[in-house]
């Protein structure tokens, strides 16, 4: 996603990983009985990885490229029971590949099962992205809980829109932080930025058109006095997120998604924790604390 993610070194976040790289920093049993007893006693479904390790290019980036993402190990570890089936070595790993009728020596496949070794959704093959995965986990938890969390579902919205491809308009306010705030709540819009442009202020809104169609968005300009600019070239405001940047939260690691609805819940005044997990209000707690701020690649 383009963005630099910044983690703590603080071990209610992250603790250290001796994982090869296939496996991604993801917490992975690795016994079928000692997964399905666990999803019997906490009620979680069990997400089986069947990996080459060591495995080809392709087996290693989805580790180091998926399964580092950060809000992506977070659901797996803390919805799920992470079951990792190595599909290249003898034994029990062969039996769990046999039962689920998985080829040896393949790229990465991703099972969701229930607690009776069930699929609960779709086997996910041939897609090696954060998108996939985290589409898998999202429908996944609906199916089996009627509900996934916040954080998990706007990732997967946001990704998604991005891979399908999103639109943007531009609006002129009388006030672009009360822009950002009234379009950054709306289900569909991944992104906005303030700025201006032809000497006025402006506030640009991306969107998902399968979601929310640019003639919505009109009418709810209209309804705020908004009106599209001449045309010409924008240069982004300095304080970008108005709210959010003026508040504690400006120090958490977010995806653009739920900067907008972090930014517009703060406006209005609203609890922004909502849209964030359980890591990230934990990041939040402990920023005053003594950590150590790293910069890690781009994973989000």
């Amino acid at each position: 996603m383009n963005l630099t993610l910044l983690i703590l070194l603080f071990p209610v976040l992250i603790a250290a990983q001796t994982n090869p790289v296939e496996l991604g920093d993801v917490h992975w049993l690795r016994s079928m009985d000692e997964a399905q007893a666990k999803s019997k006693k906490e009620g979680k479904p069990i997400l089986i990885l069947f990996q080459e390790i060591p495995g080809c290019e392709t087996c290693r980036n989805y580790g180091s490229d998926v399964l580092t993402h950060p809000l992506i190990v977070e659901g797996i570890e803390t919805e799920f029971i992470p079951l990792a089936i190595h599909n290249n070595k003898g034994g029990h790993d062969a039996e769990v590949l046999r039962r689920f009728n998985e080829a040896s020596w393949n790229n990465p496949v991703v099972h969701i099962v229930d607690m009776n070794i069930e699929n609960i959704v779709q086997r996910l093959s041939d897609n090696y992205s954060v998108a996939g995965l985290s589409a898998l986990m999202t429908n996944a938890l609906i199916k089996q809980k009627g509900k996934a969390p916040v954080y998990l579902q706007l990732l997967t919205d946001e990704l998604t829109a991005q891979q399908k491809g999103t639109a943007s308009v531009t609006y002129s306010m009388y006030c672009f932080w009360t822009g950002e705030a009234l379009f950054g709540k709306l289900n569909g819009v991944i992104k906005t930025t303030a700025g201006y442009q032809s000497g006025r202020e402006v506030v640009t809104v991306e969107f998902n058109p399968a979601i929310v169609s640019k003639t919505e968005l009109d009418k709810i300009a209209d309804s705020h006095k908004c009106s599209i600019p001449p045309n010409g070239s924008f240069t982004a405001d300095t304080t970008p997120k108005y709210y959010l940047s003026s508040s504690p939260y400006k120090v958490v690691p977010m995806t653009e998604i739920q900067k907008c609805r972090v930014n517009s819940a703060i406006g209005e005044g609203q609890d922004p924790k909502v849209f964030l997990s359980d890591r990230q209000i934990a990041f939040l707690k402990s920023s005053s604390r003594n950590c150590v701020a790293i910069s890690l690649k781009d994973c989000w």
